[in-house]
């Protein structure tokens, strides 16, 4: 391995070990414990030497899970709240499925109110608790605790995040905080919308009533944030501790804000650059010869030709038989196009596959699934799945492996002309994307999947990129991030049942 490999190596693991010692530190004096409440798996966070404190139940976002939350409870158990965070039905690793109509209020959104009012049983049971109670929710959730605000008379404040709610009227809920991200433009407009429903003249920044009475109203903007960024500004940690604190008569340390966003792109930028150096490793096992490359006909019929047959043909077809929204068609979507790729790609003469091929893509998959898998878990979201995700992994390997390794093929295992990189990936994208256009309402959850695809490509494609420039085996990095990505998708995707 050369110096710059070496160099980067120390660099990136340096880097790591700094960003996770930062985090961490927001963890010290803090008691963290698990609850459960029923059957769902929850997290208690607590100040070690607190005394009796108000309780806040968080809730997370559809395909969301407790860590991501992490913020919200770290916050204000630092400011001596008891912060409490759970999975939903469906999510992380809570073992039952959601369930119910999701196109009714009386079914799914029922369903999840019901257990937030139980999560929030267990937790003014705990030790410690005063009887007080607040919620937080984000996204699908802002509509949850809005509705169960309304419901539960316990609930004296909330903080809705990224909310679009229609049960919010001029009264209703009581004591509302709401923050949208400046680049979330549509729910920062219903943000605005709900808080002018309690003063036509009011705007982001001010308060309408008194949150102190329990009549009070908010709205803010986070800057320069979205949907997810969003979870991590610190404008919305001082925001929503202002306002528990108002609600409360409590005052808090301003230091008590947990900031954690930038830390935790630097672990997972450290830990993707850790792959460059440890490809070099890899040298060892280079192929005889280069990954061969397509003249540009074949190479531009097994890339567009797929792309374009594969929501066609699926279009008349009704794929489903997995308990989760959409997650069936992408792997059927996946496999299809992989498939057709891959016979195009050995029509070609460029397949080649062999024994140590198959011995790197274990490597590359062992180090997404499990360092980078296991970075992912700590900080956040679930990433180690219950039992109960198994066969949804599986079945998403079914069509990931394929589907990355004619990636892989196609790309030359990272060796091909840019515009080669660029147009199979974008025709992947668009793939996908016109499977949406064509049943828009059955597949719209694919909307979400969209920029997670985008994302794996720019990080997980350039490190497959490596794997194949050091060994000449496009195979290794095309197996490895396919089972890598069947395993991310699969224990994202919320588990439905009955």
């Amino acid at each position: 391995m050369g110096r710059a490999r070496w160099i980067v190596l120390a660099v990136a693991f340096c880097l790591a070990g700094v960003a996770v010692w930062m985090l961490e530190q927001d963890r010290r004096g803090l008691v963290i414990e698990p609850l459960l409440a029923g059957t769902t798996p929850a997290t208690v966070f607590r100040p070690a030497d607190g005394g009796d404190a108000p309780v806040v139940v968080i809730a997370h976002g559809f395909a969301g899970s407790r860590q991501l939350m992490e913020s919200f409870a770290l916050t204000l158990a630092r400011a001596g709240y008891i912060a409490v965070s759970f999975d939903f039905q469906g999510h992380g690793r809570n073992p039952l499925p959601m369930s119910g109509d999701v196109n009714v209020i009386e079914g799914t959104t029922t369903v999840l109110m019901d257990e937030t009012g139980r999560v929030s049983d267990a937790a003014l049971a705990l030790p410690g608790a005063d009887g007080r109670l607040a919620l937080v929710g984000h996204s699908m959730a802002s509509d949850i605790v809005v509705r169960q605000a309304i419901r539960d008379g316990r609930v004296a404040a909330l903080t809705a995040v990224s909310m679009f709610s229609l049960a919010v009227d001029a009264e209703n809920p009581a004591n509302m905080l709401i923050v949208a991200g400046e680049w979330e433009r549509m729910l920062a407009d219903e943000a605005l919308k709900a808080l002018r429903l309690a003063d036509p003249e009011a705007g982001f920044g001010e308060t309408v009533g008194d949150p102190a009475l329990g009549t009070g109203r908010r709205a803010v903007i986070a800057p320069r944030v979205e949907h997810v960024a969003v979870l991590y500004s610190a404008t919305t940690m001082r925001e929503m501790l202002a306002w528990f604190d108002a609600a409360f008569g409590r005052e808090s340390d301003g230091a008590a804000v947990v900031s954690r966003g930038g830390w935790i792109a630097l672990l997972l930028v450290s830990v993707v650059a850790l792959g460059w150096p440890l490809a070099g490793l890899a040298r060892g096992m280079r192929a005889a010869g280069a990954p061969v490359e397509l003249p540009r006909g074949a190479f531009l019929a097994a890339t567009l030709g797929p792309a374009l047959a594969t929501p066609l043909v699926l279009w008349p077809l009704g794929v489903s038989f997995l308990p989760v929204l959409v997650a069936d068609y992408l792997a059927v979507h996946f496999a299809l196009q992989g498939v057709l790729a891959l016979l195009l790609v050995a029509r070609g003469g460029a397949f080649r596959l062999d024994a140590a091929a198959l011995l790197l893509a274990l490597v590359v998959a062992g180090f997404g699934i499990v360092l980078f898998g296991g970075v992912l878990d700590r900080y956040v979201a679930s990433f180690f799945p219950t039992a109960e995700r198994a066969l949804i992994i599986a079945a998403m390997a079914a069509g990931a492996v394929p589907f990355m390794l004619a990636d892989a093929f196609l790309t030359e295992g990272g060796r091909a002309a840019l515009w080669r990189v660029l147009l199979v990936r974008g025709a992947a994208l668009v793939s996908l994307g016109l499977a949406v256009a064509l049943d828009f309402e059955r597949l719209f959850f694919l909307v979400i999947i969209l920029p997670v695809i985008l994302l794996f490509f720019l990080l997980f494609g350039m490190a497959g990129g490596w794997v194949g420039r050091a060994t000449w085996r496009p195979a290794a990095g095309g197996i490895g991030l396919g089972l890598f990505l069947a395993w991310a998708l699969g224990v994202t995707f919320p588990l439905f049942g009955a």
